[in-house]
């Protein structure tokens, strides 16, 4: 079964028809919101707001095990996530689509593995285990994305890497000019560690990623909140298009 992850912008899902929601607390506390089981079309799929419904949790402060364990324990077998993301390489516009196949994580002091001491309730914990996480987004899944983009005429950056900063202030100039230079072409604040966390727990995970903004310097202009939602509104369509032609594929 899929599930869905909204960011900014994606705190409801539009064309799921809801059936349950579940409230649940995981070893690990609880999700950043009850997660809606539905249908979408024929398919059943799972969705759950990162930010909490209304969007109300910080990217530092958000639990991405409690998401991620949640999602796994209703029965999700892969993962797409949707972030809002400010534009580096100068090709992936404003309210441009990227799938990005790599990533970056600058984040700091977010729980960011199960393999730890005491993560069970039984006490006993994981075995610490170092997974594989050379290609982070699940290649199979990137394509099926790519695909019903195609199908759907819909133009979108098919590769790229997306930079995970700490937030929640956005990034200063001199720090883009640094991401730039480490080959980053987008950059965001909730990717990590939710690609890492979804790779120890076996999920195929794969990343739309949304640019609402251009990042800092790049412009002469001060980024805006009004930039950041008209982007989102303008996008968000193009977003939801995709997700519903992927997922009833």
């Amino acid at each position: 079964m899929f599930a869905v992850i909204g960011g900014t912008g994606l705190t409801q899902m539009q064309g799921l028809v809801i059936e349950k929601s579940h409230t649940l607390t995981t070893p690990f506390g609880e999700p950043s919101a009850p997660v809606q089981q539905g249908t979408l079309g024929t398919q059943k799929v799972l969705f759950l707001a990162r930010h909490g419904h209304p969007h109300q949790i910080p990217p530092h402060q958000i639990n991405y095990r409690a998401n991620l364990w949640a999602l796994q324990a209703l029965g999700a077998t892969q993962i797409i996530a949707v972030n809002a993301v400010g534009g580096i390489n100068p090709n992936t516009p404003a309210a441009g689509i990227m799938i990005p196949n790599q990533l970056i994580d600058y984040t700091w002091g977010r729980p960011a593995t199960f393999f730890e001491q005491g993560a069970r309730t039984d006490g006993v914990g994981f075995e610490v285990t170092h997974v594989d996480f050379s290609w982070p987004y699940d290649e199979d899944l990137r394509q099926h994305l790519l695909a019903s983009a195609h199908a759907l005429n819909l133009s979108v950056t098919a590769q790229g890497v997306y930079a995970c900063t700490q937030g929640p202030r956005l990034e200063t100039a001199a720090e883009i000019r640094r991401l730039a230079q480490d080959g980053c072409d987008i950059v965001g604040m909730t990717g990590m560690p939710e690609a890492a966390l979804a790779r120890e727990l076996k999920l195929p995970y794969a990343c739309i990623a949304l640019v609402v903004n251009m990042a800092a310097g790049l412009t002469d202009e001060e980024i805006t909140m009004a930039e950041i939602e008209a982007a989102l509104q303008q996008g968000m369509g193009k977003v939801l298009k995709l997700l519903t032609h992927t997922l009833s594929a």
